[in-house]
């Protein structure tokens, strides 16, 4: 299959109304797209689907990575039960190393398809009972039961090592996976031990939420501890016994040493996304906070926040417990934020850098990659979900724009801070 380049569509300024950004210095580029397949109705899938992360170069200031998701689905209910659509079921996910040019036009420098130990491609399909299964059934196009995939990723966090490798974290498991330069898996890491390396994150992080697990992955900037936030509030113990829907948590993972720290992050209302993470020093980290709506249609929330771990509680408790530490006998996520603040828990601290849907007007549902290019300059990208989705009876159709009415595409905007990151 051909790849996709990418081209600079637009480059434009606008006077921002409010907020931290820089009125008057903002540049917007669309991905060019290949078709993946074309549906009977017409539908095209296309790719796209590198929004799902967005990473810094280790050390070329003018290349990034860009990482999919498991590829192109939609929600579809069949005979087997609720799960998933996947209309090109053989997809591989896959990270793209992207060059910003002088001339500001941008291109994909090469793109790295992930794979199994023994090198063989994976795919993103979910994963069997015991190896990181979230329930989902996997159909394809016709509503015909697919195989599982010991190996499949719905890779959603990114991180770039110094010495060419990656780390990926994703949402079935949820995983934390250690790639090599050339996407060959070298470990993965979960809350259940059926990893490649016997390593595992604390067992509480088993009752992610379907879909919405480790989101946002990033590393410190001595590239010695991986921290990775979840989507949204885990359903610990259960998504009947939940009541603290703003909840979500933060995990530290000691690469040398395998240690890991909890701490709460406290999302501005129920049922919102922490969609990515990057790191500005070893103890503070820009962080997405979203909802899924568009703009014209629903869209409150796409904004950055400055979050500071140092005072901040570690909730690890228990590694082993299968609900984590416990209030009373309560979970975390069964507690109000009197309860915590009662039994001594502090979150994380948290500073608005930037209302992204207010300050650039922002049409995307999906605000889920972040490029931290500069203590100045931010980047970020949405996930466009291959271009598709799915209508009330789970037949896929074009993802269109509310406020546009254009069909969805990756588009990275780049603007500059009224305040300096360091």
């Amino acid at each position: 299959m051909k790849l996709p380049g990418l081209k600079k569509l637009l480059a434009m300024t606008i006077c921002v109304s409010a907020g931290n950004l820089l009125a008057s210095d903002f540049d917007a580029s669309s991905l060019s797209y290949s078709v993946i397949t074309k549906l009977d109705n017409g539908t095209e899938v296309r790719n796209g689907g590198y929004g799902s992360a967005m990473t810094a170069h280790p050390t070329m200031p003018d290349h990034f990575y860009l990482l999919t998701d498991r590829g192109p689905n939609a929600n579809f209910t069949g005979k087997e039960g609720k799960g998933k659509k996947f209309s090109a079921p053989d997809y591989t996910p896959r990270i793209a190393e992207v060059k910003l040019n002088s001339d500001g036009s941008i291109h994909i420098v090469r793109t790295i398809l992930l794979q199994a130990p023994d090198g063989r491609p994976i795919t993103g399909l979910p994963n069997p009972e015991g190896m990181g299964s979230t329930g989902e059934v996997p159909y394809d196009n016709h509503g015909k039961v697919l195989n599982l995939d010991p190996y499949g990723l719905d890779s959603e966090g990114l991180v770039a090592m110094k010495d060419g490798t990656f780390w990926v974290s994703d949402e079935y498991g949820p995983h934390i996976v250690h790639y090599s330069a050339k996407g060959v898996e070298l470990e993965r890491i979960n809350p259940f031990g059926s990893g490649t390396g016997h390593r595992k994150l604390p067992a509480v992080f088993a009752n992610r939420r379907a879909n919405r697990g480790m989101e946002g992955l990033a590393i410190t900037p001595d590239e010695k501890t991986l921290v990775g936030i979840m989507q949204s509030t885990m359903f610990n113990p259960s998504k009947q016994e939940i009541s603290n829907k703003t909840l979500t948590r933060i995990v530290t993972f000691d690469i040398a040493s395998g240690l890991t720290k909890q701490y709460l992050y406290h999302q501005d209302a129920d049922n919102l996304s922490n969609s990515e993470i990057a790191a500005i020093n070893d103890h503070e980290f820009l962080v997405i906070e979203r909802d899924g709506g568009f703009l014209g249609d629903k869209a409150e929330y796409k904004r950055l926040y400055r979050i500071d771990l140092t005072a901040a509680t570690d909730v690890n408790g228990d590694f082993s417990a299968p609900t984590g530490l416990l209030i009373g006998n309560k979970t975390l996520e069964q507690s109000s934020w009197d309860d915590l603040a009662l039994a001594g828990i502090t979150p994380v601290t948290k500073e608005l850098v930037a209302d992204v849907l207010a300050d650039l007007n922002y049409p995307h549902d999906k605000l889920e990659g972040l490029w931290v290019r500069s203590a100045w300059e931010i980047g970020v990208i949405n996930d466009d979900d291959f271009a598709v989705t799915a209508d009330k009876e789970g037949t896929v159709i074009q993802k269109v724009l509310k406020a546009t009415n254009e069909v969805d595409a990756n588009t990275l905007y780049t603007f500059k801070l009224n305040k300096p990151l360091l």
